[in-house]
Order: structure tokens, then C-alpha cells, then sequence
């Protein structure tokens, strides 16, 4: 009799503390992704199709040339820290607002994700320079 209650126990235990919802571990891997300027990390989590909208440039872009325009951005912005400000959840869909901070300025940092599947990917990035 103890050991099934010690099992039910058990079994209530790693029911109630299993891991994070999927969605906040690929937020959290893609602030790491900003943290670091790793482009090629941050294409992990990109739709087949993604915006990016930056100072310069903005378009539609396939995830191929997304990852070699956003390699491009972080070789010419070397990134030092992302800070998020703010970020939240709305039918299914995840934003994150920050500051990536660059050797060469601040960018005002916008993420948009929307749930495909059993995944949450990104749809658009922006980086706006504020400094």
C-alpha cells in the first residue's frame, strides 16, 4: 500500500514540475541567439519565410537568405548584450521587445512568433537603431 501511494506520489510530482512549455525555451534560445549575434542559431527558429526589417534593408526574405543577411548585420553591429523589455502572448502568438546593444549603437529590437504546428517560429524581426 505505501509503495503505489509513493508511486502515485511520484508520478503526481514530475507531472506537475516537467519542463517549461516549449514556447519559452525557443523565446529563451533565441534571446540567446540576439545575446550572442548568432546568426546561424537564430535561423533554427525562422518560418520558411521571414520579415526583417532593418535600417537599411527591408523585405521578405527565404530563411537562407535571412540567416546571411542577419550574419551580415551582426558582423557589421558586433553584439555586446540583448535586454528584453518587454514581451507576451496573444491567441497562440509570443513578441518579445528589447535592446540589442552593438558596439556601434542601440537597435530597438522587435520579435513576432506564431505557432506552426507543434512549433512556435519566427515571423518578423526588426532591429531599429535608437543611439
Amino acid at each position: 500500500m505505501k509503495l503505489s501511494i509513493i508511486g502515485l506520489l511520484l508520478t503526481v510530482f514530475l507531472v506537475v514540475n516537467r519542463d517549461p512549455k516549449p514556447e519559452v525555451a525557443e523565446m529563451d534560445s533565441i534571446v540567446t541567439a540576439l545575446k550572442y549575434g548568432d546568426a546561424g542559431m537564430l535561423s533554427r527558429f525562422f518560418d520558411s519565410r521571414i520579415d526583417i526589417e532593418l535600417p537599411d534593408k527591408s523585405d521578405n526574405f527565404s530563411r537562407v537568405q535571412a540567416q546571411m543577411i542577419l550574419k551580415d548585420f551582426f558582423t557589421n553591429n558586433v553584439v555586446q548584450d540583448f535586454e528584453i523589455k518587454h514581451k507576451g502572448e496573444k491567441s497562440g502568438s509570443q513578441y518579445c521587445i528589447g535592446i540589442l546593444m552593438t558596439k556601434s549603437g542601440k537597435y530597438r529590437t522587435t520579435l513576432f512568433m506564431k505557432q506552426k504546428g507543434d512549433k512556435q517560429l519566427l515571423q518578423e524581426i526588426s532591429f531599429q537603431f535608437t543611439e
